[in-house]
């Protein structure tokens, strides 16, 4: 008698297909913000500024990024990520390639406020087109992935980018660049859809699954943000001031670190570029590390606000006490080592980070998530100034030891925050 053939059909993996392309436009947004940082010092003997002016360039961005986040996050909610994305993508790569043709630090303050307006919806509007996508327990791998991406094109773009301006200028990898996020846009529009039941790719068994896994009512695109309920949850607080704690180390390693090594420890432009690069590819493991580990822990204890808090603490406590020995060796390389040591531990907080607001929020994650980052980006675009004050008044030390008493603030910080208190209860 002949065995009866199989039935069962499996689930289709097209939220993976997202996931992938999400992770390419996270990689593209570092890419292009890391330029900027890499060329800092040929643009200041070409252009005659100042530091401090360099640290006004580098804010402005981050200005226009933290003040926009909630337009932006709002604006992904209101028309949904599909054209959401393909809108802002296509803005902030036109500002790549124009922030190329800057011929004055005025006019590269400019470029880089419309830069980050671009810009400052990406990161919640990503993270509305995975809520109705991807399950409970991927979302802090998704998040986790996400991120790596982010600190792996910036890593991968820091020595391309010397390269191109040892041999075409520091103008040349803004026009490099620039096109690679239209070429993106167009992919994103063809493919992506708002909800799986939209996606002629998703068959009925995966679609099943999520719509399972996720619960609850599902708001349509262009629903009003429920901005009162949104805005009274303690936790989502709690989540913005320890993501102003994370923003001074990010910006500290991806705005000046260059800068630090080619004028504090001594090194070349072609030292620099590879260098500088090797915290952010440690940064890809913590990212990756915190999301695969929050979601173990979720998997196996059923305990969301453990599985989310004691990541976070971790990552903290690693980075603050990883950052002093790195300020204080007098050894370049054992500078290097340690801060690879000291940004890993701080990415591993990341995943965490941004998963809370899916648990917490749902359909309205955009939103919930663009206020995290703008009270976080406020944090962020405070730093570079006050980065560029603290190294000609007091040395280098100080802002690397102020980054360490900070990660403190924010491992505190996380022992207040709990996954499990939901804005929308399902």
């Amino acid at each position: 008698m002949k065995p009866a053939l199989a039935t069962s059909v499996q689930p289709t993996r097209v939220r993976h297909v997202i996931l992938a392309i999400t992770v390419a436009v996270y990689m593209i947004t570092y890419m292009d913000r890391v330029i900027i940082s890499t060329a800092l010092p040929v643009m200041r003997q070409e252009l005659g500024f100042s530091l401090i002016t360099a640290g006004w360039i580098l804010s402005s961005f981050r200005w226009a990024y933290a003040l926009f986040q909630i337009p932006g996050g709002w604006l992904g909610d209101r028309i949904g990520p599909r054209r959401a994305l393909t809108l802002i993508v296509s803005w902030w790569s036109a500002f790549t390639v124009l922030t190329g043709l800057a011929w004055s630090a005025a006019a590269m303050i400019v470029t880089q406020l419309f830069f980050g307006m671009g810009e400052a919806g990406a990161f919640p509007i990503a993270t509305r087109s995975l809520s109705r996508w991807m399950l409970p327990s991927e979302r802090g791998h998704a998040q986790g992935v996400t991120h790596a991406g982010s600190r792996l094109g910036a890593a991968f773009t820091r020595p391309l980018a010397v390269f191109l301006i040892a041999a075409y200028g520091w103008r040349s990898p803004f026009f490099a660049f620039g096109g690679l996020g239209l070429l993106w846009a167009a992919l994103w529009f063809s493919y992506y859809r708002d909800t799986p039941e939209e996606h002629r790719g998703v068959n009925a068994q995966e679609r099943e699954l999520i719509q399972s896994a996720t619960g609850g009512p599902r708001s349509k695109v262009g629903a009003p943000v429920p901005w009162r309920k949104i805005l009274s949850s303690p936790t989502l607080w709690a989540l913005c001031l320890m993501y102003a704690c994370y923003q001074y180390g990010l910006v500290v390693y991806l705005d000046w670190f260059p800068t630090y090594l080619k004028e504090s420890r001594g090194m070349s432009l072609a030292q620099m570029g590879v260098y500088s690069s090797l915290p952010l590819f440690a940064g890809v493991v913590g990212d990756l590390g915190g999301g695969w580990l929050t979601d173990l822990l979720f998997r196996r204890t059923k305990d969301i606000r453990s599985s989310r808090r004691l990541v976070g603490i971790a990552g903290f406590v690693i980075a603050a006490a990883a950052i002093i020995p790195a300020t204080l060796t007098a050894n370049p390389k054992l500078c290097v080592a340690l801060s690879c040591l000291a940004f890993g531990g701080l990415e591993l907080t990341v995943g965490v980070s941004w998963a809370i607001p899916l648990d917490i929020a749902g359909d309205f994650a955009g939103s919930a998530a663009a206020l995290m980052n703008m009270v976080g980006n406020i944090g962020g675009a405070i730093t570079p100034t006050l980065v560029a004050y603290l190294a000609m008044r007091y040395g280098w030390n100080v802002p690397f030891m102020t980054g360490s008493a900070l990660c403190l603030v924010g491992a505190a910080i996380y022992g207040k925050i709990d996954a499990s208190k939901r804005i929308f209860p399902a």
